[in-house]
């Protein structure tokens, strides 16, 4: 790893490390110093909190020195997530779960040591008599069995 790199990302790691709701998702350099960081928190992220990260940043690292192209963002909503921390920010949202297996649909109810809950209620014939009821159908799927999930937005 190179001086630059080590510094850049120490960097950005510090920064981002000042305000604990925030963590950071991706963060890469390219060997032409384009440097991207994708961050996302357990609240909303605001913009204020990029302009901040990119401004710290820049004061550490010398632009005339390296040369280098800082973009700093938060993560789409409409893209695919896998990092355990991102379902505190989408309890009580209806998300879709991919396992190697099966596809989930349903509200994040509950975040437990070891996997989610997914809650959703669907329309069942009843055990007696004719017509349908409306049961809680109840799925809890273990972290170690997710690959990606997606948030999934209702208008």
């Amino acid at each position: 790893m190179s001086k630059f790199e080590e510094k850049i990302k120490k960097a950005i790691t510090d920064s981002v490390e000042k305000n604990p709701d925030l963590f950071i998702l991706k963060m890469n350099v390219n060997p032409d110093k384009n440097v991207t960081v994708t961050v996302d928190g357990y609240k909303p992220v605001p913009l204020s909190e990029c302009v901040r990260i990119t401004r710290e940043v820049e004061s550490e690292v010398d632009k005339d020195e390296y040369d280098y192209a800082l973009t700093v963002s938060t993560f789409d909503i409409t893209q695919w997530f896998d990092d355990k921390r991102q379902f505190v920010k989408n309890l009580n949202r209806k998300i879709k779960v991919k396992t190697e297996e099966d596809e989930f649909e349903g509200t994040l109810t509950e975040i437990k040591p070891d996997g989610i809950v997914l809650e959703k209620k669907v329309r069942e014939p009843k055990p007696k008599g004719k017509g349908k009821h409306t049961v809680v159908k109840r799925e809890e799927i273990p972290f170690d069995k997710i690959k990606k999930a997606k948030v999934i937005i209702q208008f």
